[in-house]
């Protein structure tokens, strides 16, 4: 098994310049610190999943990524530790020698094959899965950053982990799951702003909102987008985020990640100075520690 999980994982207060005089308190949920090989999100939605492969009898879990996913290096590490086969479907080419989160992934045990891009992004399809059942046998299918239902009931525990004084949970959108799962877990008047971390990334409403019907059979909880921090798209960046990663790593110690929480930080930091909230307001942004190194090949 995976052996201590630090769980809840910390909370902790951070005093920022760009925030005095807002009256606003400001929380960092480090979900990053849970385990060193599975942080954050990856966990949480990996939990249940895990779970319901062995209920079911499986003994082989298959998931997709790029070459640089940390959702094909978490599931690979939580096969290991729990002893489960594992293959992950890459995006691309292979391309040799591996770089380090493929060879992590390799070490573990973890099955590489590749997917040609077309072919890619019709994973989900039945002639794709098909194929790889004829190439692989039997497998749990875990999908594309581990966002389903079972992901969704991981997410929604996260909540429970909050002091009763937070009003407003910031966390970063990828595929969905986690805001899908953190809004069903909130109270009813506790509020939760996505991230998104790619371009028109308002279309993940319909997705976080399929999510939850699979799960509650409706909507659930307060919850919003904020689509305007995607600083270019997804694994885009510009110099103005890097000024805030360097900033934000000089007065906290905390070196964000680019891809996923420095855009979700930076959203909060700058609703905060712009009195988005009210004076009083306690905010949580949440640190997963978790998003995937784009696939730039």
């Amino acid at each position: 098994m995976l052996g201590e999980l630090r769980l809840p994982s910390p909370v902790v207060e951070i005093a920022d310049h760009r925030l005095r005089g807002s009256g606003v308190r400001v929380l960092l949920k480090r979900d990053d610190l849970i385990h060193p090989e599975v942080p954050g999100n990856k966990w949480r939605k990996l939990k249940y999943n895990i779970a319901a492969a062995r209920e079911r009898g499986f003994g082989t879990l298959l998931t997709f990524g790029g070459a640089y996913s940390n959702h094909i290096r978490a599931t690979a590490a939580v096969g290991a530790y729990c002893g489960f086969e594992t293959i992950g479907v890459i995006r691309g080419d292979e391309h040799l020698p591996l770089n380090s989160s493929l060879q992590y992934a390799v070490s573990c045990g973890m099955r590489l094959t590749y997917l040609d891009r077309t072919t890619y992004r019709a994973k989900t399809s039945d002639a794709v899965i098909d194929a790889l059942h004829r190439e692989f046998g039997d497998f749990y299918l875990i999908p594309e950053g581990g966002s389903n239902a079972d992901a969704v009931r991981g997410c929604a525990e996260l909540p429970a982990e909050l002091d009763a004084s937070v009003d407003v949970v910031f966390c970063a959108v990828g595929t969905g799951g986690t805001l899908a799962g953190v809004a069903a877990g909130v109270r009813a008047d506790q509020l939760v702003v996505g991230v998104p971390v790619l371009k028109g990334g308002g279309f993940l409403e319909e997705e976080i909102v399929r999510l939850q019907e699979q799960v509650y059979g409706a909507r659930t909880g307060s919850w919003r987008l904020a689509c305007d921090y995607h600083f270019g798209g997804y694994a885009k960046r510009t110099p103005e985020l890097d000024e805030f990663v360097d900033d934000f790593e000089a007065r906290h110690g905390l070196r964000l990640d680019w891809v996923y929480e420095a855009k979700m930080m930076y959203a909060l930091v700058d609703q905060v100075a712009r009195g988005v909230f009210p004076r009083g307001t306690t905010i949580v942004g949440l640190i997963s520690g978790s998003g995937d190194v784009p696939d730039i090949g």
